[in-house]
């Protein structure tokens, strides 16, 4: 799944034990499948894992791997390079910002999916865009909005009848949509 390197893994069992409680780490991609999908390797102490990770053991430490994460870190690979400033643990994720969403994938997944692959690309012709900030209770996905749409006066328009439509339309489990945006911001609105 994640190749570490043997130098990444040396370097990783370094770090960890200059840590008080840290004997591993945890592997995940925020906001996978999108754009703005980053890897992230973070140290994880003994009950920080999520019940549904799947623990790697390494040479001197294990890996939490985020079970969400996991399609997006297909062929990643952890490597560690040692230069005059001391060295560069880097994390190449090919797959993180690639969509990879069927039916059977989290709504959240299914929403950025949409969010960035057809409502921000009508959004962006006006400077603005929409992100997800999490799904509640009785699947409402809860907005916010950016850019030029962040104070637009007409962002209630777009929410009701541009984004929610779409949404709805595309995801039929999903209920509702809620717009988090503070709308008082006016300063790159739209109109």
């Amino acid at each position: 799944m994640v190749e570490i390197t043997p130098s990444a893994q040396e370097y990783l069992v370094s770090l960890l034990s200059k840590q008080d409680d840290a004997n591993d780490i945890r592997i995940f991609i925020s906001d996978p499948g999108t754009p703005m999908a980053e890897t992230c390797i973070a140290y994880c102490k003994p009950g920080e894992e999520q019940t549904t990770d799947e623990k790697v053991d390494y040479t001197g430490f294990g890996a939490w791997i985020d079970s969400r994460s996991k399609p997006f870190l297909v062929d990643a690979m952890v490597d560690y390079a040692k230069d005059k400033m001391g060295g560069q643990l880097t994390i190449k994720a090919p797959n993180a910002k690639v969509p990879k969403v069927s039916d059977d994938s989290p709504i959240e997944d299914r929403i950025n999916y949409v969010l960035h692959s057809q409502v921000n690309p009508s959004l962006a012709s006006h400077g603005g865009n929409v992100s997800l900030v999490e799904v509640v209770d009785m699947n409402i996905a809860v907005l916010q909005f950016g850019g030029g749409c962040q104070g637009c006066g007409m962002v209630d328009m777009t929410l009701k009848d541009g984004v929610e439509k779409t949404l709805l339309e595309l995801i039929p489990e999903l209920t509702a949509v809620k717009d988090v945006t503070d709308h008082t911001v006016t300063e790159n609105a739209y109109f």
